[in-house]
Formats: structure tokens, C-alpha cells, sequence
């Protein structure tokens, strides 16, 4: 993503809620944001600044990932290095747990306020393309309430009513306000406030772009497929809805499965934004990051996470920390046959002397985001790699719409399922049979294998209710989502208000 924000937003844009002290104030230094937003290039500028957020989003895939029973968290052999994520791991994380939850929490809210001060602006000036820049704002805060419902519920959100209808107000949150913020009503009504955003957001949407990292109309409606999904958890109304969004992306084609040699690089860095790009985060090497501020590089280090902890390396990785380690009962779903094992699984177990075995060693590795050599970027510290992370893959389109078509009585649930097996074998020799059992259950496993690696696990069995039988230690009406950080409840004199039960 080129970067084009400029420092001056720093104040303006970084309001999080519970991340202040309302009683320090400092007089703002030559800028004023109500003298902002006077041309386009002014506009373009919060965009960007806006977009820039979903960088720190890896935060949200690796504690996914930990959260799934199909990978354990890995790291230090004897110690604790990461306790947010190898209790989460165990399914005994509290609100002392923070780290990796309270960068989600502090930085989505950091994306929806950026989203918010474009939108609380939007009406100052007029230029041409600024209903498209609008709209892409809109996506923008949805993507962003999407992650935080997903991880922490009916969150705290300012409101407003337009048209008769209950949105989220466009309109930042000032620290001074926090105090005073309520939940959302419930998870239901979180999705709905999500909903209205896209649907604002898909009128004026193009069908391409000209840089990859912005959002298109088949975004946009591949999301609100998504979360009419987890709508329909509270609302069985909702998965027509999800069918309805998620068949026009397919009959858009504009998409298409990637075979043979280009699906064997579709993680890597030749693979990123191929034709199974519905939505993909972008990263580039190319500014050094810093132990200060990780999330100031314009890379990730969420594959440093994933290799094998050194010392170990091969012509094409890199060493890395020993966390997200896959399962041999995931590994063992996959048949003889299935192009996508050698995709997903890094197997050393037959060489298992080569690396220093830490925590919950399978001997298996997370290959598609395992650190590249070739996407190492710039800077002393590995914190800057450059691997795209593939947000809305058009298998998983596929494999939603399937499940929506199910859950709504539509007819088209088998031919999807379909596509992605004969993208696995190379060939139609995998078809479903009614002997494997039902159609849901197959498009459950195949959810399991297809986007293995990709964050999207645990949220699946919460969703579709299996994850108490699922995930050891999972308490139903608790581990559905996780805690808020105990010192963002504080820092808002929130304990009683924002807990989340069980915790």
C-alpha cells in the first residue's frame, strides 16, 4: 500500500476508547481538523490513512488461528513467551490477558475513528469520485466492527438514527466520551449496524480499482455475505440474504479458482493478488519496523510467528518462532491426492532434529504464512515481511454461499462444493455423495481444510454452534467471544458496564 498519510493525523485520527487520560490536555500544535478536508487530495489522504489500519489486522488472524482447535499456540519449550495467545490456546484467557486482545480491541477502534473522521467531514467539500470514496470509507468501518463484534460481542458504539433506521453515527469517539458509552443492545443488532454500512457502502462501489489494496463492490457484498452468515446464527432469516449477496460475487465472474501450478503459489509472493482475490491486505518491506511501534511499518510479522524456531533454515524460509503449530488431526483430513495439504502443512516430522523444539511441537508448520526469504523486508529485526494476507478468498466465497444456499433452500450448494473439491484433486473424482453423510457437515470439513491457516476456524465452529463440542475447555455462554482487556475496562470506568459474561 503506498503511504501517503502525513503525521499530521496522529492526533486526529488516533482516538481509541479507553486508550486516554481525560484530564491531560495539550493545545493542539498548528492543526485544527475542521481546517481540514478542503480538497480531494485532502480526502484521499484519510483515506489512505484509513485503509492503513488493516495492516495491524495480522494481530486478529494469528489469535484466530491459536484460537482454533486445529493449531496449537506453540513458542517457548519452558516458557510462557506469549500467554495472551497459549491461553487462548487452552481456552483460559481472563481480561488480565491482554497483549494480542488489546491491540485488537485499541486498534480496530483506531480504524472505525479514522473511517469516522472522513465521514464526519463528508459533506464539506465536493469533487468529482468523492461518492466512491465515501462508499470505500463505509466498507471500511464495517471491516473494522466486523473484527471487533467477531472477537468482543455487542461492543460499546456511538449511534445514530437516519431514515428510521439505527446506524453507527458518523462520528469519531472523543476520549471525554467514553465514559459514557453503552454496549450495543446485543450481537444481532451489531450485525445489523454492520449491514447498513455495506449496503451504503455497494451503490457506489466500482466493480475494479485501480490499486489492489482498495475495495470493490464484489467486496463489499462478499462481506455482507459473510456477515449475514453470522447473523443467521441469531436470525435464520438472514441466510437468504447471505445467498443472495454471495451468488451475485460468483455470477459477477470476476473470479475464479487458481489450478495446478498457479494454486501451489497462491501464498506466495507471485500468488498475491491472483484472480481468487476478492479482498486481499497489503503489505510491502519497504519501511523498516521498530520493537517501538510494530504496527508503523507498512509490514507484518505474523510470519516471523510461524517457522520453526531457530536455529533451522532452508533455501526458501526462514526460522521463525515455533507458534501456530498445525495438527496431525487436521493434517490426517487430507487424502492422497489433495493439492491443498502440501499448501497448508511445512511437514518436518521426519526431520524434526533440524529445528529447536518448542511448546507443543507437532513437527508440522503453517506453511502459508511461514516467513519467505523472499518477502523479508527491509530493517535489522524480522518485522517487516511482505506476505499479502488473503482476507476474502474466492474459495471461501464459494464455500459460504454453499452453506447460505443450504441454510435457505437454494439448489446451488453442491456445485459450489464441488468447484473447490475438483480445484483440490485436479479432477471430479471427489464429488459429493450422500454417503459421506450431510451436505452441511461436508461443507464444514471442507471450510476445515480449504482455509486451514487462515484465521477463520474458530469463528466457524462459534458460529455455527460446534465449538463446545469441538474445542476442549470451550465454555458455551463465555468462550463465544473473547475478554475485554481489564485495563481498557478500567481506563473507562467500565468494569460493570462493558464485561463480557464469564469473564
Amino acid at each position: 500500500m503506498k503511504r501517503t498519510l502525513i503525521i499530521l493525523f496522529g492526533l486526529a485520527l488516533l482516538y481509541v476508547v479507553g486508550c486516554s487520560d481525560d484530564f491531560v490536555e495539550v493545545e493542539p500544535d498548528g492543526f485544527n481538523d475542521t481546517d481540514f478536508f478542503n480538497n480531494q487530495e485532502e480526502y484521499e489522504s484519510a483515506l489512505v490513512g484509513a485503509y492503513d489500519m488493516l495492516q495491524s489486522t495480522f494481530w486478529n488472524v494469528l489469535t484466530g488461528i491459536v484460537a482454533s482447535p486445529d493449531y496449537a499456540a506453540g513458542g517457548d519449550a519452558f516458557n510462557y513467551d506469549q500467554p495472551t495467545l497459549q491461553n487462548i490456546n487452552l481456552m483460559i484467557h481472563t481480561p488480565a490477558d491482554e497483549n494480542q486482545l488489546r491491540s485488537i480491541w485499541g486498534l480496530m477502534y483506531a480504524g472505525l475513528n479514522r473511517a469516522n473522521f472522513i465521514l464526519e467531514f463528508k459533506g464539506k467539500t465536493d469533487f468529482a469520485g468523492k461518492e466512491e470514496l465515501i462508499a470505500e470509507t463505509y466498507f471500511l468501518r464495517a471491516y473494522y466492527t466486523f473484527e471487533l463484534v467477531k472477537y468482543f460481542g455487542n461492543v460499546p458504539l456511538k449511534l445514530e438514527e437516519r431514515n428510521g433506521v439505527m446506524r453507527i453515527a458518523d462520528e469519531r469517539i472523543f476520549p471525554e466520551e467514553e465514559f459514557g458509552l453503552e454496549r450495543v443492545a446485543d450481537i444481532a443488532t451489531a450485525y445489523s449496524l454492520i449491514e447498513e454500512d455495506l449496503k451504503e457502502a455497494m451503490p457506489n462501489l466500482p466493480v475494479s480499482q485501480d490499486f489492489p489494496y482498495e475495495a470493490t463492490k464484489s467486496a463489499a457484498q462478499a462481506l455482507l455475505g459473510k456477515v449475514y452468515l453470522y447473523h443467521g446464527s441469531f436470525d435464520q432469516s438472514k441466510f437468504a440474504n447471505a445467498a443472495t449477496e454471495l451468488n451475485q460475487v460468483i455470477a459477477s465472474n470476476q473470479f475464479s479458482l487458481t489450478h495446478g501450478d498457479n494454486y501451489a503459489k497462491l501464498f506466495e509472493g507471485e500468488g498475491e493478488n491472483s484472480t481468487e482475490a476478492v479482498f486481499e491486505i497489503q503489505y510491502t518491506g519497504v519501511e523498516p519496523a521498530g520493537w517501538g511501534c510494530i504496527e508503523c511499518s507498512q509490514g507484518t510479522y505474523f510470519p516471523q510467528f510461524c517457522g520453526p524456531r531457530s536455529p533451522w533454515s532452508n533455501s526458501e524460509f526462514s526460522s521463525g518462532w515455533g507458534f501456530c503449530l498445525p495438527s496431525v488431526e487436521l493434517f490426517d483430513l487430507f487424502e492422497e491426492g489433495d493439492a491443498r495439504r502440501d499448501v497448508t502443512f511445512f511437514d518436518l516430522r521426519e526431520d524434526q532434529d533440524s529445528y529447536s523444539q518448542g511448546r507443543d511441537d507437532t513437527g508440522l508448520f503453517n506453511r502459508k504464512y511461514m516467513p519467505r526469504k523472499d518477502a523479508d523486508g527491509v530493517g535489522s529485526d524480522p518485522l517487516n515481511y511482505s506476505q499479502n494476507y488473503r482476507a476474502i478468498r474466492y474459495a471461501d466465497v464459494l464455500l459460504m454461499a454453499a452453506e447460505a444456499e443450504i441454510q435457505s433452500g437454494g439448489a446451488n450448494a453442491v456445485s459450489y462444493l464441488n468447484e473447490v473439491r475438483a480445484r483440490a484433486y485436479g479432477d471430479n473424482s471427489h464429488d459429493f455423495d450422500t454417503s459421506e453423510g450431510t451436505l452441511l457437515d461436508a461443507i464444514y470439513i471442507e471450510r476445515r481444510k480449504e482455509l486451514g491457516g487462515e484465521g477463520h476456524g474458530f469463528f466457524d465452529l462459534v458460529r455455527t454452534g460446534r465449538a463446545a463440542s469441538m474445542i476442549e475447555g470451550f465454555t458455551p455462554n463465555k468462550n463465544e467471544v473473547f475478554p475485554i482487556p481489564l485495563i481498557e475496562l478500567q481506563l473507562a470506568n467500565a468494569e460493570d458496564r462493558w464485561g463480557n459474561p464469564g469473564y
